[in-house]
């Protein structure tokens, strides 16, 4: 037990990680709650899906620029600055809803916003975790941090759901709001030098294509982000479907939703302590096959199931793949990638997990829209299962 938690003793890495853990719970809040309003207010698959393809854009469009800003500016600085957004936009959703005002366009406005905020905030964060301890421990840090993630994937739900049904769906969005000043107050915490890694004064076109150049020269690198790609594409399609599933095939409500979406977490959690644990340098690349074919599977037979408990077992399945794969691919990326480098790297680890989703959602929203929720997941894991395999070989 002492070896998976090593990483909690650099006092750097310890205030952030409990700062996160307090934030993400709260972001998972308000991803359950914004889904739900979504659908509620619109009743309409391919909409639900439209927020995460708008939420997911500016991901695409910037995170390549914010991976460069990341390694030329104090990252410290930088997270203050996106979180400091974060609490804004999350407070402004919540008084739309308060004021009866929310409607499918300016919750679509506050998602694009907030993707923008993420795509400088979450390659930063990424890139920001080995200046939070010796380079040696980065494995475990960031296994811990995929197990504060899911831990959070886990509580946040089930809070989003009780506290919809009794205080009402605003109230999530003021509490996402008040949880981004945990790790506010924990970046103020920490000391030491967390000054920029790359000095260049070479325009950001050109920052930009020097990580494009160092990630595609290497056939490895090439590799884990093609198959971090096609999950991301195809694999994450469980999410943005997820509402249609509770509410009209497995019929247990926004409660039944928050439970759903925690047993994701719940196997996650579950991988990220094996990882902690067992996951050196000789297992990561098994790790990286075995996930992906897991998530794969478990999403094909998720989609056949109409039994609300085997649909849970399901979804364990399925979050102890998606982050197995996850993280070894990203302990993998930076461990081989340069500091001066390592904010760009990141930016394409996050411009594959996260901005090629909107590919992926407006796929099986287009699906569900035409042939139902089942037939739409069903195609995505199958095209998971069938195209992930063709780069193993490079890993």
């Amino acid at each position: 037990m002492k070896k998976i938690f090593s990483s909690l003793k650099y006092a750097n890495f310890r205030l952030f990680w409990f700062g996160q853990l307090v934030s993400l719970t709260g972001t998972w809040v308000q991803m359950v709650a914004q889904g739900w309003l979504v659908l509620e207010l619109t009743n309409s698959a391919f909409l639900l899906a439209m927020i995460n393809v708008i939420s997911a854009a500016p991901i695409m469009l910037f995170s390549l620029v914010g991976g460069v800003v990341a390694d030329r500016v104090n990252k410290k600085k930088i997270l203050i600055v996106t979180q400091s957004l974060s609490v804004v936009l999350a407070f402004c959703l919540g008084a739309l809803v308060s004021l009866k005002l929310a409607a499918f366009w300016n919750i679509a406005v506050i998602a694009g916003l907030l993707g923008l905020v993420n795509a400088f905030d979450v390659p930063t964060r990424q890139a920001f975790v080995v200046e939070t301890i010796d380079k040696s421990s980065l494995n475990n840090a960031i296994a811990l941090n995929s197990l504060l993630f899911n831990s959070a994937r886990i509580i946040g739900p089930v809070i989003a759901g009780f506290l919809a049904g009794w205080l009402g769906i605003a109230s999530c969005f003021y509490i996402n709001s008040i949880s981004f000043l945990a790790v506010i107050v924990a970046l103020v915490f920490m000391t030491g030098d967390f000054s920029p890694k790359d000095l260049s004064k070479r325009p950001m076109v050109e920052g930009v294509i020097e990580g494009a150049r160092y990630i595609l020269s290497h056939r490895n690198m090439r590799a884990l982000v093609a198959v971090t790609a096609v999950s991301s594409i195809f694999g994450m399609a469980n999410v943005v479907l997820m509402p249609i599933f509770a509410r009209d095939i497995l019929g247990v409500g926004i409660k039944g939703l928050g439970f759903l979406m925690s047993s994701v977490g719940i196997g996650a959690i579950f991988g990220g302590l094996i990882l902690a644990r067992f996951g050196h340098e000789g297992n990561r690349k098994i790790f990286v096959k075995s996930g992906t074919i897991i998530l794969a599977l478990s999403l094909i037979l998720f989609a056949m199931s109409t039994s609300y408990v085997f649909s849970l077992c399901l979804l364990l399945a399925a979050g102890w793949g998606i982050i197995t794969q996850a993280v070894s691919v990203n302990t993998l990326l930076q461990m081989e990638t340069p500091d001066n480098l390592r904010g760009r790297a990141m930016s394409f680890y996050t411009l594959v997990f996260l901005g090629m989703t909107p590919f992926g959602s407006f796929i099986a929203g287009l699906l569900a829209h035409w042939f139902g929720a089942p037939i739409a997941l069903l195609f995505s894991g199958s095209a998971c299962l069938l195209l992930t395999p063709l780069f193993f070989k490079d890993i």
